[in-house]
């Protein structure tokens, strides 16, 4: 049992440690629109994405090509980790509401 949770801390550790070295970029969705709509990040790396939404309603940040699917409460952020990528472009919208878009584009 010991060696179990020693396994569990040590996988936790871990994590935190790998995703504190992430590069980090924000994306903030207001009045139906993400800002920014385009957002270059480093191909080849794993990134920290925050996801803040500055409107009233819950937004839900999707993308089948970065295989991601999360909400975001209103008045509140997310973190969604991705990668690392290949160097190409990744759309995304707000399943909510499929007029705000927006592309990633590795580099």
């Amino acid at each position: 049992m010991k060696t179990g949770v020693a396994t569990l801390m040590a996988l936790l550790v871990a994590a935190v440690a790998f995703g504190s070295d992430a590069p980090e970029f924000t994306i903030s969705l207001k009045d139906h629109r993400f800002s920014p709509a385009e957002l270059q990040v480093p191909a080849g790396q794993r990134v920290k994405l925050i996801v803040r939404n500055l409107d009233a309603p819950a937004a839900e940040f999707e993308s089948y090509e970065l295989v991601r699917e999360k909400v975001v409460k209103g008045h509140a952020e997310i973190v969604v980790y991705i990668g690392p990528l290949t160097a190409r472009s990744y759309h995304y919208y707000d399943d909510f509401d499929h007029d705000a878009t927006g592309v990633i584009t590795a580099k």
